[in-house]
């Protein structure tokens, strides 16, 4: 078979892995990676599952590919730091099958709390690195990714962009290669990574990244394009698509295996240009190798270190002027805001009203730090509200947290808070951990989770209940309340920040973006008895607005009817009706 569709970059890396004969791959959803293992699960020829966190997920391809497989692990960038104690011992150990971990990287923070690159993890951890230019690479890449991992026995980062995660292209299929399992041998001084073992593996990691060097001038990812011998780029990634897009005529070397470099590539590409830039998304990786060599090149004194590059970025350092026939035209802010009938806004209205501050995490609820909300005060990574909660009782005293909350999703906890939640009890901790509990995993577009009872592939399998999880760890006080019923929500939270023992809240109610959800009502006002007090407008519903009149007026295509405004109205001026 041999077609072509268009496929957006994540959907190219999915049918990658399926024609390369991947038998397992493991991942946990994080912008822009997640809709691999969504696309990939369509494939019924290769196990797919959500792991609880990047470091299980990166675990179980390291097994799958010890026994013999080819194996996939997808993440985010900083999830990758979630995996990167695996990843740092599996480059020493290296594959019996193949293995691939795809890794999206995020400039210009789309999706992220950093613009990390993962080019520098993989020269750290002596991991190889492929960066694809489009979904045609984007397939081929992956499956190139297996011949060398299985090739110089090392694993393979894909690193990938927000850019080219969710950009669409042409992508020619083919059919799927069934890849012969190779037979597991038992070899300590391989796979058990043991001091004395490891100072041997790691001459071999040394022997295979030279080895893998030496031979990448011809590996079939690089190119380079000789035309106009003025100007010159080297480049890799989305990046080759502006330089392509401003400057067509100029010559361009671009990376596919941008870890390691090609000395020699880039040797000969230098000598037959007069000037070259180095063009490339965030960190000066490859710019740093080659200016080493002492090569003479343009890069990051000409262009940034932050956020996304573009065709208009290059042509202004180039030629003065980016070309544009418009004016860029000043848009009003729109800042994000949780969506109308959210549980989590409940939650917070109460939080808010009782003056009470929250140590974030990272999800939907991170928007509680904002107006008219105005609740969380920190936000870290995964998991670290709970810890970071812990940490100021110990800096501070019991005092210090008496109006302080930890707050953290329900897929999130299971990623990283239960870690944080057993230190907790464990170093004799008190405070108030509440678990924002939506059953899904909803900033990166709903994806199943362990406490949800679904597996990736929609098959039903045992939820996770969480207060039993909490109390099995040494919780003594575990309460659950429904996010919407805010008096005793507000009683219960009351209660607990005032009391002297580790307590957990779990505010229940599902995402109001769930499939399947009916909303039969909807919430009215009567002009007649609004007294324009405003009460009801502090919690932020974007369904809610005010008239000419200074009357609030409530859109019943947006509202789903939860009554949280309805709660906060003294005047009754606010009715549920059917819709």
């Amino acid at each position: 078979m041999a077609n072509k569709t268009i496929m957006l970059g994540n959907e190219a890396i999915a049918r990658g892995a399926f024609e390369a004969g991947v038998k397992v791959s493991s991942a946990y959803p994080g912008t822009p990676s997640t809709e691999i293992s969504e696309y990939l699960a369509k494939y019924d020829e290769v196990y797919t599952e959500w792991a609880p966190n990047e470091k299980v997920a990166a675990e179980v391809a390291i097994g799958a590919s010890f026994s013999g497989v080819r194996s996939l692990a997808c993440m985010k960038h900083v999830g990758l730091n979630v995996a990167s104690d695996p990843l740092y011992t599996f480059s020493y150990t290296g594959v019996n099958g193949g293995s691939v971990f795809v890794v999206a990287d995020d400039p210009g923070l789309a999706s992220s709390q950093n613009e990390q690159d993962t080019r520098m993890i993989g020269r750290s951890s002596h991991v190889p690195v492929l960066e694809p230019a489009d979904s045609q690479e984007a397939k081929d890449f992956v499956k190139f990714g297996y011949q060398l991992s299985e090739e110089y026995d090392t694993p393979v980062i894909l690193r990938t962009t927000t850019k080219l995660a969710h950009s669409q292209s042409a992508v020619e299929l083919c059919d799927r290669v069934e890849v012969e399992d190779k037979e597991y041998h038992r070899d300590l001084s391989k796979y058990v990574m043991m001091p004395a073992s490891a100072i041997g593996r790691h001459l071999a990691v040394e022997a295979r990244e030279i080895r893998m060097a030496n031979d990448a001038h011809s590996f079939p990812v690089n190119k380079m394009e000789i035309n106009d011998k003025k100007i010159g780029f080297i480049t890799c990634g989305i990046a080759y698509q502006y330089v392509k897009e401003a400057c067509p005529n100029a010559s361009v070397l671009k990376f596919g295996l941008v870890n390691p470099l090609s000395k020699k590539l880039v040797e000969e590409f230098v000598s037959s240009v007069e000037t070259v830039y180095i063009f490339e998304e965030l960190e000066p990786v490859i710019e740093e190798q080659v200016r080493a060599w002492g090569f003479d090149v343009k890069g990051k004194e000409c262009f940034t270190k932050q956020g996304e590059y573009s065709a208009n970025m290059l042509r202004r350092v180039i030629f003065g002027t980016d070309g544009t026939v418009f004016e860029k035209q000043d848009t009003p802010n729109r800042p994000p805001i949780l969506c109308p009938g959210c549980p989590h806004r409940s939650v917070y209205s109460v939080l808010n009203k009782l003056k009470i501050h929250a140590s974030g995490d990272i999800g939907c609820y991170t928007l509680g730090a904002v107006p008219p909300l105005g609740v969380v005060d920190t936000c870290v990574c995964m998991g670290a509200s709970i810890s970071a909660l812990h940490g100021m009782e110990k800096a501070k005293g019991k005092e210090f947290i008496k109006n302080w909350v930890a707050v953290i999703g329900d897929s999130t906890f299971l990623h990283t808070g239960i870690n944080s939640l057993i230190n907790m009890v464990y170093n004799k901790a008190t405070g108030t951990v509440m678990i924002l509990d939506n059953r899904t995993t909803g900033m990166t577009g709903h994806q199943e989770h362990a406490a949800t009872g679904k597996t990736l592939k929609g098959e039903d399998t045992y939820a996770i209940d969480l207060a039993q999880l909490c109390r099995a760890v040494g919780v003594k006080n575990v309460i659950e309340v429904n996010s919407f019923d805010v008096k005793r929500l507000e009683a219960v939270v009351k209660e607990s920040v005032n009391g002297d023992t580790l307590t957990v809240i779990i505010a229940k109610a599902p995402c109001v973006l769930l499939k399947g959800q009916k909303f039969p009502n909807v919430c009215k006002v009567n002009p007649d008895a609004c007294k324009k007090c405003g009460a009801c407008m502090k919690i932020g519903c974007p369904a809610m607005t005010r008239g000419e009149d200074g009357k609030v007026k409530i859109d019943a295509t947006m509202c789903n009817g939860c009554g949280l405004c309805k709660n906060y109205c003294k005047f009754n001026a606010i009715e549920i009706v059917e819709r």
